[in-house]
């Protein structure tokens, strides 16, 4: 009868041990956890630190080789027209696609605000300024991340798991002037020519509607884009393009030299060209909108 009335007493005594030890696990498992976020959010910032410096860095000696070699004309000329065609090839015709929808957008609801507040004398201004400000250098961007930026890092990227940038370099070949400083300067010529098909397609597009359906004068239009509009709004577009051409193609290069892991780690790449370079592009276009909208504001001329 005692040995039996003390073996329950001996088991819940185990039990109690084991919640105990299991409890104390527990709190000192969380008690842990800031610890643990703390050193991994140490560790993304230091890692996004450094592939910022390598992508500066890139980005830097790419524009010190095709600065020296166009002076000392040793520049690759017809790498860079065959990249060149390449950026126009995939990115034009999409161009034109994505300005008419985009044109014809801006043009119905600007239309339509400015028919509600009685000022219809002034769509033209605002659809077109808002065009050639925002609209024609983001899609700019867009385009050239998403068609161009992921046809290069697909490119290099292959490349370097076939071994091809590591046979480069052992035969002394600078990888950077001979495949980036190409890119790059095909990227920065043919930017702004996508930027100008982009604001003629979206102006025009916006011009068609506000005319022929939304029950526009031409006169009252164009008037309205020329009192507003500025040749200075151009060019701060042209440049934004160029800037945004840049860090796509800085990105993806990167992006394509540093893959691993085979078909996935090119997979990976071309998809965090894409996202990287377009989101970076994004950032830097609110920093110049907000310095532009300080320093040349929107004047009536």
């Amino acid at each position: 009868m005692c040995y039996v009335s003390h073996r329950p007493t001996a088991v819940a005594s185990v039990t109690d041990i084991t919640r105990g030890k299991r409890g104390a696990s527990m709190l000192d498992t969380l008690a842990r956890t800031p610890a643990r976020t703390l050193r991994w959010g140490i560790d993304l910032g230091l890692s996004a630190t450094r592939t910022v410096g390598r992508a500066l860095r890139l980005g830097l000696d790419a524009g010190i080789y095709l600065a020296v070699d166009t002076v000392r004309l040793r520049h690759p000329l017809r790498e860079t027209l065959l990249q060149a065609w390449f950026i126009v090839s995939v990115t034009a015709f999409p161009a034109v696609l994505v300005s008419i929808p985009f044109g014809v957008i801006v043009s119905v609801q600007v239309g339509s605000l400015t028919q509600q507040v009685g000022a219809t004398s002034i769509a033209g201004a605002a659809g077109g300024l808002g065009v050639i400000r925002q609209g024609a250098p983001i899609v700019a961007a867009l385009l050239l991340g998403g068609a161009a930026g992921s046809a290069i890092a697909a490119d290099l990227g292959a490349r370097t798991i076939r071994e091809e940038i590591d046979a480069m370099r052992t035969m002394g070949i600078d990888p950077v002037r001979r495949l980036v400083a190409p890119r790059l300067a095909a990227m920065a010529a043919m930017a702004p020519l996508l930027c100008l098909v982009i604001v003629f397609m979206g102006v025009g597009t916006g011009y068609l509607i506000n005319v022929g359906a939304q029950g526009g004068t031409p006169g009252s239009y164009l008037s309205s884009f020329a009192s507003f509009a500025t040749i200075s709004d151009l060019f701060v577009a042209l440049a934004k393009s160029i800037l945004f051409g840049v860090i796509v193609v800085i990105v993806a290069c990167q992006r394509g030299l540093e893959a691993t892991h085979g078909p996935k780690g090119v997979a990976n790449a071309v998809n965090a060209a894409v996202v990287i370079g377009v989101m970076a592009a994004f950032g830097v276009n609110l920093v110049i909108t907000q310095l532009v909208s300080m320093f040349m504001p929107t004047r009536i001329g």
